[in-house]
């Protein structure tokens, strides 16, 4: 047998440390975002998931969030906000744009209204409509005059698309190279962003890839160690992680609100009329849905807008109280009927997106359709349909979130005017007890019009190998790439 002495056993034990140490921090974390189309390179106002993530990496804000979806400063170092809840005043943190500009309050001002005019016409442009004024003052100072006090503004501030950019190109934290189809994205060092230096920044920050894949693609490779995190995983695709033997350990449910329901999208014959498009809801078996969906902790309610938000003044309840699911349905079944004695049946095709998730949604809603006289269809995600799956998380939970995402302006098919009119009135009332009646009065409206068909809330899901680090589930479904690129220290 060879023998080393113990001073040279205690070297390569050193070194094979700092090998590991040296390739922990080199190897790239590997990242996929479910859906092949959802190019982490898209543009535009609405942006698909992963170019979501790049976009925020690349492309910070007034503010960001952190891992637990909480917000943290970041072209603004630190804010104030006024008493009256009407003035948020950024103080920028000493650095430049990419192209040396300084960071100043006149160029992060004209970022900003450049990022929000690129927001017109969306349900985001509608959310910011609190904004009065954008003011640059002294140096790298910024105040933001709201109309109304708006409590989760910096919640909005901290979205994705209002990352701001100067000539195109953002201020990190992270730092873009494309390999193919693929997101290659490296921390930039504080002191190059006009921060602190931090000790050991190279051994502690890593680079990270991102890359779009099919969801089945994307749990195979997870299974088999090529990635270390997969985003964007929805209701579609949920079973998909039983059958393909994922560890229970690995899956990571968010504990999101939101809208998850059908969308009225036909206007024309059947569906023209808000009584025969409440048939449909009243058909509906949510407790047999929530067993079929299978997901813990899923709600389900009849409601717009979610139970518990945080402006909800209690005066709109769950729909049909008192009656069982058996009256609904004879109620229902009743209109049915009455449509059809001079006519065929109604035969209503459902868009889904693909999936064993959709597939098994489909089958509750053609059986409970089918109890009351209904003939139901499944069409894929963009073809030509009746009815719509909305599936869509909550930036902030406030009845006008629910609100603008249903409204004319949001460019529904089917929508309400008076819906729109009352929370136009609720946008300028100061005093929030009156506002928040007139939004209760707003979602009672889009309620009688039934233009939309709850089932509950979104669900949200990740997977997680167990070397990861900078990952937490949270209530916003936000995972930002920063924190998953950074060892702790």
């Amino acid at each position: 047998m060879l023998h080393r002495p113990m001073s040279t056993l205690l070297g390569l034990a050193l070194a094979v440390t700092l090998a590991s140490c040296d390739n922990a921090s080199d190897r790239a974390v590997e990242v996929a975002v479910i859906g092949e189309s959802a190019s982490p390179f898209a543009g535009g106002a609405r942006l698909p998931l992963a170019a979501q993530l790049v976009r925020s990496a690349t492309a910070e804000g007034l503010v960001g969030f952190d891992e637990r979806g909480r917000v943290i400063p970041a072209l603004a170092d630190r804010w104030i906000v006024t008493d009256d809840g009407l003035s948020y005043i950024f103080r920028l943190r000493d650095g430049t744009w990419p192209d040396k500009t300084p960071l100043t309050g006149d160029t992060a001002r004209a970022a900003l209204l450049q990022a929000i005019a690129g927001l017109r016409g969306t349900a985001l442009g509608a959310d910011l409509a609190a904004i009065d004024e954008v003011r640059a003052m002294a140096g790298r100072v910024v105040e933001i005059r709201l109309h109304q006090a708006q409590p989760d503004f910096l919640q909005l501030l901290a979205q994705p698309e209002l990352g701001l950019l100067r000539k195109g190109r953002g201020a990190g934290p992270m730092r873009l190279t494309r390999e193919k189809d693929a997101a290659l994205l490296r921390p930039i060092a504080p002191e190059d962003r006009g921060l602190p230096q931090i000790e050991n920044w190279s051994s502690l920050s890593r680079k990270l890839r991102l890359v779009a894949l099919p969801p089945k693609r994307a749990i195979e490779r997870f299974n088999a160690g090529e990635i270390d995190v997969v985003l964007g995983g929805r209701l579609a695709d949920f079973p998909r992680l039983d059958a393909s033997g994922v560890s229970r350990g690995a899956i990571r449910l968010d504990p999101v609100a939101g809208l998850f329901g059908l969308a009225a999208v036909n206007p024309q014959g059947f569906l023209a009329e808000p009584d025969r498009r409440e048939a449909l809801a009243m058909a509906i078996d949510r407790e047999a849905l929530a067993n079929a969906l299978n997901v813990g902790g899923w709600t389900a309610t009849t409601r717009i807008v979610n139970p518990g938000a945080g402006d909800d003044n209690g005066t709109v309840g769950e729909r049909w109280p008192g009656q069982s699911l058996a009256e609904r349905r004879s109620v229902a079944a009743a209109r049915i009927a009455k449509w059809s004695a001079d006519r065929a049946a109604p035969r209503l095709r459902i868009a889904l997106p693909a999936g064993p998730g959709s597939d098994v949604l489909f089958a509750r809603l053609a059986d409970d359709f089918k109890a009351i006289g209904v003939e139901a269809v499944q069409v894929r995600e963009n073809a030509q349909a009746d009815l719509r799956l909305v599936d869509t998380v909550a930036r902030y939970v406030r009845t006008g979130w629910f609100l603008n995402q249903l409204s004319c302006a949001s460019n529904r098919v089917l929508c309400s005017p008076s819906a729109d009119r009352l929370a136009g009135l609720a946008l300028l009332e100061p005093d929030p007890a009156k506002r928040a009646d007139l939004f209760a009065q707003a979602e009672a409206q889009l309620t009688i019009a039934n233009t939309f068909i709850p089932f509950g809330v979104p669900v949200r899901w990740s997977l997680v190998s167990g070397q990861t680090t900078g990952f937490m589930p949270n209530p916003w479904n936000v995972h930002p790439l920063m924190p998953l690129a950074m060892l702790p220290k």
